[in-house]
């Protein structure tokens, strides 16, 4: 029996006393004939109940759920205190129109410099279209809707004859984009566009409904049993705004992993170096978006999912609150640790897509009580001078923690030039209990997924599942009830702790990933890979934002000595959305030098490859 550990209440501990305990994950990095062999006695009745049984106890699972008293009632979703309204914002209706609200969106912006597109001079430096970019040429007839379409579909076609097999889609049809294409540009041609984002190509993750596609979630076989009839919610907003929605993309299957590796389409390949991953579970929607393919990809975030690939591959990554985005139309809608949100290639362009798919359930409304959505007013100096009130919380012991110190002088560098820019003032922050914020995040978010596959798996589908999936289902299956109750009381206690640190600061900030990108080992492209030790450092920082729902978003601030992006993670108080976006757009423009061009980039707004 293991020893009782007894906490004491949240609010009689010392936070600033707390000490930093780096989070060692352990487990087998497997492959091939190895794995295969793994897999078959993790599922074997008695030694895969001991094998289990060892991972739970190295990762010190069962020492913090099991034998440690927590004097807290369960949160089972988050609860959110009342939070002090944001200055310098524009407030949105979640019942309006979502054209409408993108057009409040665009209003939030800078004036827009027209002098930037010179469509077909080969001397510019490299950056990426952004979705005013391709309005503007759209509505100076330099092209067509249409006409990207071609480029588009050209593109992909290229792609996909690639070997090896690496797709970013994996579910598309040619002559839909077309379809699409030819309404906007009939829009714009009689000047009646619906909105900015009119003739916009955004991509869909397969676990989002897109009619007329199926939602595979990187299966061969979740299709068979689920019948798409309509679009998610999120999808049906950006069609009313005109967007031209181009496919489902590839993702780590049932959004099971970090690094986006899937057998059974191809695993997608990390746009800045083909030999690395992307990150996941988002791997195809990050790098369609990082290729130059399109300027925006849907994706969604239980674990990370959307801000790790951002990160890994260059892009914007945004997870709204929880709650802020309505989830009708996932594969995974009941869990109570994802959202769904935009990867982008600017922070601009986040905010319009975001305008466009935010709004609430009608049951969360009630629930949650969220907040007014609200965004940023960077049209206006007095915007920019509000950042020198902002307050960013630095736990200097985990910031730290990285592979590279490039990573974390990366970060650095950029808050001395915040201070020095705008006056924003880092303040060192204390936060307890993270491994507890680990273990409570696994327990919550494996409970919930095998609560609504288990329907499925019970039906003989386990053996269609990848290996590395089976691998986390058979550690899902060692929770057991009190595990997901415990999990559920330390959440209540996570979230004490990180709203008393939100009283002191405005923004927590770290990196987003510890590590760059990882190299695909050559085995892991056809039989999978387990490795929970690289999982679980790629979301050492990202957690708070799915256990505790805060909003977060992941900013590109430059690359490694190898050319490998480096990410950094803003976490905000709930439903300030707009104070995060804001900060972000301020990264963005300190970091405004030339921009690394990826080694696999299309440009179809000239319509070449560069």
């Amino acid at each position: 029996m293991g020893k009782k550990r007894v906490m004491l209440p949240a609010n009689e501990v010392d936070m600033m006393a707390a000490k930093y305990t780096p989070q060692l994950i352990q487990g087998p990095h497997l492959t091939g004939f190895w794995l295969k062999l793994f897999v078959m006695l993790a599922e074997a009745p008695i030694i895969g109940s001991m094998i289990m049984f060892l991972v739970r106890n190295k990762n010190r699972v069962t020492e913090m759920l099991k034998n440690t008293v927590i004097p807290e009632a369960p949160m089972f979703i988050p609860e959110f205190p009342p939070q002090e309204s944001e200055p310098g914002v524009f407030c949105l209706e979640e019942d309006g129109r979502p054209e409408e609200r993108v057009d409040l969106a665009l209003q939030c912006l800078p004036d827009y410099k027209s002098g930037c597109i010179r469509i077909g001079d080969p001397s510019a430096p490299f950056r990426y279209w952004k979705i005013r970019d391709y309005a503007y040429a759209y509505r100076s007839k330099l092209t067509t809707p249409s006409q990207v379409a071609e480029h588009f579909i050209s593109a992909i076609k290229e792609f996909n004859n690639k070997n090896p097999l690496a797709p970013l889609l994996i579910s598309y049809d040619p002559h839909e984009v077309r379809r699409q294409a030819a309404a906007s540009t009939q829009r714009f041609e009689e000047g009646s566009e619906l909105s900015i984002l009119d003739g916009i190509f955004i991509a869909v993750k397969d676990d989002i409904d897109y009619y007329p596609y199926p939602s595979k979630g990187g299966t061969t076989w979740f299709h068979e049993l689920r019948e798409v009839k309509k679009d998610a919610v999120c999808v049906s907003r950006l069609r009313s705004c005109g967007a031209v929605l181009v496919g489902k993309t590839n993702m780590h299957e049932l959004a099971m992993g970090t690094t986006g590796n899937n057998v059974n389409f191809g695993t997608t390949r990390n746009p800045h170096a083909l030999d690395r991953y992307t990150g996941g579970s988002s791997s195809g929607s990050a790098a369609i978006v990082a290729s130059g393919l399109c300027s925006a990809a849907l994706g969604t975030d239980g674990g990370g999912s959307i801000r790790i690939p951002s990160s890994l591959c260059g892009v914007v990554g945004l997870k709204p609150t929880y709650g802020r985005t309505d989830m009708k139309g996932l594969l995974y809608h009941g869990g109570t640790v994802a959202s769904l949100g935009p990867i982008t290639a600017t922070v601009e362009d986040a905010i319009l897509v975001y305008a466009a798919i935010l709004g609430s359930s009608p049951a969360e409304r009630v629930s949650l009580k969220p907040a007014l959505p609200c965004l940023p007013n960077l049209s206006s100096c007095e915007s920019w001078f509000s950042l020198g009130s902002l307050r960013l919380g630095k736990y200097t012991e985990w910031f730290n923690d990285v592979f590279s110190t490039e990573i974390s002088d990366k970060c650095e560098d950029i808050l001395n030039q915040l201070s020095e820019k705008h006056g924003c003032k880092t303040i060192e922050i204390v936060i307890p209990e993270l491994p507890e914020m680990r273990t409570a995040h696994i327990a919550s978010i494996g409970t919930e997924a095998l609560y609504e596959l288990n329907p499925d798996l019970e039906d003989g589908k386990l053996a269609r599942i990848t290996y590395d999936s089976r691998i986390n289902l058979a550690l899902f299956r060692a929770l057991t009830a009190t595990d997901y109750i415990a999990a559920q009381c330390l959440r209540r206690r996570l979230m004490y702790y990180h709203m008393e640190i939100f009283k002191k600061v405005d923004i927590i900030v770290t990196p987003t990933t510890p590590m760059t990108a990882p190299i695909i080992p050559p085995t892991a492209l056809t039989v999978g890979e387990t490795n929970l030790r690289v999982s679980g450092n790629l979301m050492r920082f990202i957690l708070a934002g799915n256990l505790l729902g805060f909003p977060a978003i992941s900013v590109p601030v430059g690359c490694d000595k190898q050319g490998l992006p480096i990410g950094m993670q803003l976490i905000g108080r709930p439903w300030c959305e707009a104070s995060i976006l804001r900060l972000a757009a301020a990264i963005e423009e300190t970091c405004a030098g030339p921009k690394k061009k990826p080694v696999q980039f299309y440009d179809i707004l000239k319509g070449n490859q560069m």
